[in-house]
């Protein structure tokens, strides 16, 4: 299994779509280029900002091909291959790494309730199945099912997982997954999945985020890591905190629909989410673009 450190920030970028709805590969190349050009340390497609919630395996293979091919071995490439069910998952697994992939984000089962040791059986199965690192992705506000950090702790012990992303926005989940990491055979790194708490979770001992928000802000995002691991703290904490007016945004609609709107107003032809997640109402069109101004006023970017 090839090693990659699992660190930095990394974007699960958007997936650009036609008005018809199909994927624009073309836009996808360029958002690949713009994200590298700010500095992120990893590219992430169809994730929850890149819709992988609604992307077909013949549509997925697609988005994953191109990025890897755009990315060039620039940075690590994440594919989030998780499914419903474990046989899905191993397919979709074993079609990224025939891609190209570098790394399997793979979310938990979602809408039937699933036991801890179900989880366990799931990943424990892709991990037999499919030779490549993979990080476990904790959201339990969309999937309806947590992975506990007792559970974490004995997938720990699986070699080629390597690493959980947590999504829960619960900063005491975190500090349970960085603490059950004691008992991981080798290197285990934990990922913020929520982007106000990055520079928090590199404090605690993590080693970086998978930030939607770098959809918008590549350059911002990537030096709260950056910034960090040149021991500037307190420069880091102001690039974490200075996505907040961004942020605030997110109660105007389905969040991976707002970031995807606003790099849409960036004057980027990424479209908008799928049908039905696919509406902002005009006052938060209004609102994105106040703050949107006034950050690039900023210099953010």
């Amino acid at each position: 299994m090839t090693s990659v450190e699992i660190k930095g920030i990394v974007t699960p970028i958007v997936t650009p779509m036609h008005e018809d709805e199909s994927v624009n590969t073309e836009e996808l190349r360029r958002q690949v280029d713009r994200q590298i050009e700010g500095g992120v340390h990893g590219i992430f497609p169809f994730g929850t900002n890149g819709e992988g919630y609604i992307l077909n395996a013949s549509e997925k293979e697609l988005v994953l091909r191109t990025v890897v091919d755009q990315v060039a071995g620039r940075v690590p490439v994440y594919a989030g291959t998780g499914a419903i069910s474990t046989k899905e998952t191993i397919e979709q697994s074993a079609m990224a790494k025939d891609a190209g992939a570098d790394v399997l984000s793979i979310i938990t089962p979602s809408f039937a309730a699933a036991s801890q040791d179900e989880l366990y059986a799931h990943y424990k199965a892709v991990a037999d199945a499919v030779d490549l690192p993979i990080v476990l992705y904790n959201i339990p506000a969309r999937a309806g099912n947590a992975i506990a950090p007792a559970t974490v702790a004995k997938l720990a012990q699986i070699e080629s997982i390597v690493g959980a992303k947590d999504s829960s926005g619960n900063f005491a989940n975190i500090l349970g997954y960085l603490d059950a990491r004691k008992k991981a055979v080798g290197s285990f790194d934990i990922l913020s999945g929520n982007d106000q708490l990055i520079i928090w979770t590199l404090l605690a001992g993590g080693t970086g985020g998978i930030a939607g928000c770098a959809n918008v802000y590549p350059r911002v995002m990537a030096s709260i890591y950056d910034l960090f691991v040149e021991g500037k703290i307190e420069e880091a904490k102001a690039a974490n905190e200075s996505i907040a007016s961004f942020r605030a945004c997110f109660k105007y609609g389905n969040p991976n629909t707002i970031v995807k709107t606003a790099v849409s107003l960036l004057g980027y032809e990424v479209g908008k989410c799928r049908a039905p997640f696919n509406q902002v109402p005009a006052e938060g069109v209004e609102a994105l673009k106040k703050v949107l101004d006034e950050n690039r006023a900023n210099g953010m970017s």
